[in-house]
């Protein structure tokens, strides 16, 4: 199983994202096998909640499809470890609060650390709270992925010198979801230079990014980039008929930032 660390090592990072159980289960470990095929360094998995502040209507609905299949965290579990027996680049879970305090801090990280999902995101867990969770995680080997907004000013320097695995640079304010060049913060730049001033953390940009133009662009500035709109289009548009679709996105994505 390949590290959060190594997936950075000597290339730009492509970062996928794709909610679990849309539009079923099954697909998605279809899905996420072409993500990894087509060149992948690290796949976000999103666990269904019926909440999802961050997630614009793209994603929001890729969660009404998958909550009204009845998915559960404990299916999401089952499905990563299932892909476990031939996928082997990173798996970071995107979810909330109320889905891992509601599980229980140790049950929710001993069932990462047993199906191998090395690293959690969680865009409502506020900085001054964090430890509450990272203290729990780091017992089980999984990592607790810092974010960063173009907003963030003298927090950036507080935040990046204590994040590991990657930092998630936000290109914009709002919501998840596509948006034009003319949309993203005009100071990414600044911002990764700051953070590279004070840790070797690898910072990935993502929130907005669709074509490999853009994915080619922030990874100039940047070591990875993060997409999900741009896939859970393709599943709205394909349903269970989107492998290659998937692929083809992806790989096109993965390509540009080489």
């Amino acid at each position: 199983m390949i590290s959060i660390q190594e997936a950075f090592q000597n290339k730009k990072a492509f970062i996928g994202f794709i909610t679990a159980g849309d539009p079923v289960i099954d697909k998605t470990k279809d899905y996420i096998r072409q993500m990894a095929k087509a060149g992948a360094a690290l796949i976000e998995i999103g666990i269904p909640f019926s909440d999802p502040i961050a997630e614009g209507p793209t994603i929001q609905n890729a969660n009404v499809r998958a909550l009204k299949h009845q998915v559960t965290t404990d299916n999401v579990f089952a499905m990563v470890k299932e892909l476990r027996e031939d996928v082997t680049i990173p798996f970071c879970f995107m979810t909330y609060c109320n889905v891992v305090y509601h599980y229980g801090y140790d049950a929710f990280f001993k069932r990462c650390q047993d199906v191998g999902v090395q690293g959690i995101i969680i865009p409502d867990l506020p900085y001054e709270e964090a430890d509450e969770a990272i203290d729990v995680a780091v017992n089980y080997g999984v990592t607790v992925i810092s974010m960063i907004a173009p907003t963030s000013k003298q927090r950036v320097e507080m935040i990046a010198k204590k994040a590991k695995g990657f930092i998630y640079l936000v290109s914009s304010m709002g919501v998840t979801g596509a948006r034009s060049n003319q949309s993203f913060a005009s100071n990414l730049e600044e911002i990764v230079g700051h953070i590279k001033s004070v840790t070797d953390t690898p910072v990935a940009i993502g929130f907005g990014i669709h074509e490999p133009a853009q994915a080619k662009e922030m990874a100039a500035i940047a070591d990875g980039v993060i997409v999900g709109s741009g896939i859970v289009n393709l599943i709205a548009e394909n349903g269970d008929h989107a492998d290659q679709a998937v692929y083809d996105y992806v790989k096109s994505m993965a390509d540009a930032i080489k």
